[in-house]
């Protein structure tokens, strides 16, 4: 009964917002510029045409409905805007937000509906910052499920996503909550991907399926934000990080890898994982098995220069945290200029959550400013996020046959990469959002 009135104080919330956006069956944009496959494609004065949430034609010109063959069409103006595919988030956190003014402990008071409540602010933000799509790799399944559903039926205004169901972590690893009383903590834990061994670690791979994850996050190495002074090298073992992978493939999942120093780096790219999350210390060595394996690599920059940032004001971090963030978060440009240098694939990451949802395209301008050329950066949240999902049959461009996932920027990118913040249209799904 509690969970039926929250669901339905969540749908008076949002349904009104979501009704106003629906639009006709059928949609015409008039695209100043526009980048349809970034990185292959900078077209100017161009027609989309929409129906039913698909784009069915990219047209030379300005054309009315009329001529576009979809008389009674909505007519969109962005001929003034930088238009392009929805953006991708590959590395997110949705159901949570870092808050240096916060209590840190205001998690042993909130039940799941309060997190579930305050999620779909998160979502909004993301939305509306032009992602169209995240892949979130770190919640509660019982919030994440349902929140992914909602979006998918379309109570929730909110990107797409992709989910993991939990993760997969070794005992006392970076995927347990560290630092309080054992008793605390075996009371709020519902996790089944705490494993030791390979075959515990099979298991927990499929019972992270059986829940309903779309891909199997795991912890290689130990993380910054632990509570814990176990260091950030590798801690899930080489068989073990190949029984998931096994484990994973034979269900249809892949397995994206957080990992910080190069031994785990290099042994989960061994054992076959889809992505390295953040890589902060890939090596030469990591920049061959990527290449190797074509793997990608999810490189979250903004995550560290976001706790530079929050450590000049936030005086409640542990100690342990601390000494963290000051060691890996100035590996990471060395690290990310490492595999830019060595041409290994690059999807699009945030690690949002850590930094404040929905600015998302700080990560953009960390990018560019690390010497990533501007319209890679923009290819990276869209092509190659698209790839890594196995979704560029029907995403991360616009072209005939795609969804109609599309957003436009004032200004011109290619000149000034902060123009990525400035969104002003975002459509999903073929419904409108956001317009100027």
């Amino acid at each position: 009964m509690r969970r039926f009135i929250l669901v339905t104080a969540m749908c008076a919330l949002t349904l009104p917002l979501f009704a106003q956006q629906a639009p006709s069956s059928s949609a015409v944009i008039h695209a100043g510029r526009l980048l349809a496959v970034p990185g292959e494609s900078d077209l100017r004065d161009q027609t989309i045409v929409i129906e039913n949430g698909r784009i069915t034609a990219v047209e030379n010109g300005f054309l009315s409905a009329d001529e576009a063959g979809v008389p009674g069409a909505s007519m969109l103006d962005l001929r003034d805007q930088t238009v392009m595919p929805g953006l991708m988030d590959m590395h997110t956190h949705v159901t949570g937000e870092r808050d240096p003014y916060a209590n840190p402990h205001d998690w042993t008071t909130k039940l799941d509906g309060d997190v579930l409540v305050e999620s779909l602010a998160f979502l909004e933000r993301t939305l509306m910052a032009g992602f169209t799509t995240v892949r979130n790799v770190g919640a509660n399944f019982e919030i994440i499920l349902p929140l992914k559903r909602g979006v998918e039926s379309g109570h929730i205004p909110g990107p797409r996503i992709i989910a993991a169901a939990g993760g997969i972590t070794p005992t006392g690893g970076h995927g347990e909550r560290q630092g309080y009383r054992p008793d605390i903590l075996e009371a709020v834990d519902n996790s089944v991907g705490v494993c030791n061994g390979a075959d515990d670690c099979r298991r927990a791979a499929r019972a992270l399926v059986k829940r309903g994850a779309d891909l199997i996050k795991i912890t290689a190495t130990g993380g910054v934000l632990s509570n814990t002074a176990a260091g950030v090298g590798q801690q899930l073992m080489d068989d073990e990080l190949e029984a998931i992978v096994e484990a994973a493939s034979s269900m249809g999942r892949k397995v994206a890898a957080h990992a910080h120093q190069a031994d785990g780096i290099n042994a989960a790219l061994r054992a076959g994982v889809a992505s390295i999350e953040h890589g902060s210390y890939a090596d030469d060595e990591s920049v061959r098995l990527f290449n190797e394996t074509g793997a990608y690599l999810v490189p979250t920059l903004l995550a560290g220069v976001y706790l530079l940032e929050e450590m000049e004001i936030n005086t409640q971090i542990p100690p342990p945290v601390l000494d963290k963030i000051n060691a890996v978060v100035p590996e990471m440009r060395n690290a990310f200029q490492r595999a830019l240098a060595g041409g290994v694939n690059i999807a699009f990451g945030t690690d949002s959550g850590v930094s404040p949802h929905g600015t998302n395209a700080r990560e953009f301008e960390i990018m560019v400013g690390y010497g990533m050329e501007p319209i890679v950066a923009i290819r990276s949240a869209t092509v190659m996020a698209s790839r890594l999902i196995d979704r560029d049959h029907d995403l991360g461009t616009i072209e005939e046959g795609k969804i109609a996932d599309i957003v436009a920027v004032s200004g011109d990118p290619m000149s000034n990469i902060s123009a990525m913040h400035n969104v002003v249209f975002v459509m999903k799904d073929g419904h409108v959002f956001r317009q100027p």
